[in-house]
């Protein structure tokens, strides 16, 4: 772990304002095709934020020197703004999201500017996260390796098979996050796949570092990041709300791929103005 890390500062409540500007910009967009993942990209946009804008390094021309992956790619378009925001991305591809001649679909494809990886076929974003992380290791390249997972792709035993190799190969430049917002598609992992729970206990018997977080509290997520020991790979386990942010999202099933109509459009706007005014 890098020593300034722990020197940082994170401006939350600048982080705050972002998100709402973020959830309105998914919701413009979903205004302009048939459907989308506007409620898996709304239960990790306060990580990702956190993340890019809070933990990622930076060079002396502001340039990002850490990696970020999106394992759940499906909640690709919260990445999408980020990058946007960050001058990464041009708003013209954001405008044409999902439409002939774009380069931006569904899931995150490489190539991209500002994405490592083909991400969306779940269990694959960790066991390529765990390669950069030792890749980096070997070659003594100071930096951190970031990845956001959903708690559904848990599922895939290659997620579980990467957990187990992390720590045997001393990889300590890795940070994962567990969106956790109880749900997988349109049914409740809790109900599922009751096994998975607690999930912070499974990972620390594989020799990670773990903590357990408000995964919309930005603030709460940067911290406990930043004051990670390092003598291990570190994994977040962030409770989450699907659809958080617009009441009618969160938490109900329909909403995983689907745009709301125009009218449920200006009702989300009005709550996400609202909350901007409080």
């Amino acid at each position: 772990m890098k020593e300034d890390t722990l020197a940082k500062t994170f401006d939350a409540a600048a982080s705050k304002r972002r998100c709402r500007k973020f959830r309105r910009r998914i919701l413009d967009i979903s205004q302009t095709v048939s459907a989308l993942h506007a409620a898996g990209a709304f239960s990790c946009l306060e990580i990702v934020d956190s993340i890019y804008f809070g933990l990622m390094q930076r060079d002396d021309e502001g340039r990002l020197t850490d990696t970020f992956l999106l394992s759940k790619g499906h909640g690709s378009l919260a990445q999408y703004v980020v990058l946007e925001e960050l001058g990464i991305l041009p708003r013209e591809e954001l405008d044409n999201f999902c439409k002939p001649g774009c380069i931006l679909g569904t899931h995150p494809d490489f190539g991209i500017p500002g994405i490592e990886a083909a991400t969306g076929s779940l269990g694959h974003g960790l066991p390529i996260t765990v390669g950069m992380a030792l890749a980096d290791k070997v070659q003594g390249i100071d930096r951190t390796v970031y990845v956001v997972l959903s708690d559904g792709e848990l599922q895939e035993g290659s997620v579980w098979e990467a957990m187990m190799i992390a720590p045997t190969l001393g990889i300590k430049n890795l940070v994962a996050v567990v969106d956790l917002n109880d749900f997988q598609s349109l049914g409740r992992t809790s109900e599922t796949h009751p096994n998975f729970y607690p999930v912070l206990d499974k990972v620390s018997a594989f020799g990670w570092e773990t903590v357990e977080v408000d995964g919309h509290d930005q603030q709460a997520i940067f911290d406990a990041v930043s004051s990670r020991l390092g003598g291990a790979p570190m994994m977040v386990i962030a409770r989450t709300v699907k659809g958080k942010g617009v009441s009618y999202m969160e938490n109900v099933p329909i909403w995983h791929y689907r745009s709301p109509s125009p009218e449920e459009y200006q009702q989300a706007l009005l709550e996400l103005a609202g909350e901007e005014e409080a």
